[in-house]
């Protein structure tokens, strides 16, 4: 099945949105829309890989402008705190492999754009964090897109 622009749209949309990413768009394309899962997988992949290089430049460029707002420091002094607990582990003992398997992860918390906050915290340069993402990014792509089929696949059977 071809897709339509209107649904690479949404699926990119979905993508796009924190918390979301692949994890919900790749379901949403193979399950909703009825596409193809190999298609669904690429285009959501590569919205997702993308994803993270632009929000670490965003970070490197505003963070230190935006904090500047009371409310601002506090919402990303909570942020901050978060995602420095759950990725530490990952990232001081593992590095960028540990990284890439913090973004792998398909649960709410990780992904492109706590990855990218972690690297950011962490001091890990673009070009190695892009890298790292992108290895995460395609994993979770994986599993994501593995347990979609196989979960749908079930619940067919099983109506």
């Amino acid at each position: 099945m071809a897709f339509s622009l209107p649904q690479i749209v949404q699926m990119a949309a979905l993508t796009l949105v924190p918390g979301l990413e692949l994890r919900a768009s790749i379901p949403f394309g193979i399950i909703k829309l009825g596409l193809d899962p190999l298609p669904v997988f690429a285009v959501c992949v590569l919205f997702n890989v993308l994803l993270g290089p632009l929000v670490y430049a965003a970070l490197s460029l505003f963070v230190e402008t935006l904090r500047k707002a009371g409310f601002i420091d506090a919402l990303y002094s909570k942020i901050v705190v978060r995602t420095r607990k759950r990725a530490r582990p990952y990232v001081e003992r593992f590095g960028f492999i540990g990284l890439a398997l913090f973004i792998a992860v398909p649960l709410p918390g990780s992904g492109s754009y706590s990855g990218a906050l972690a690297a950011y915290l962490f001091g890990m340069d673009l070009r190695k964090f892009s890298l790292a993402n992108l290895v995460g990014v395609l994993i979770a792509g994986i599993i994501v897109t593995f347990l979609t089929l196989t979960g749908n696949y079930l619940f067919l059977k099983l109506v």
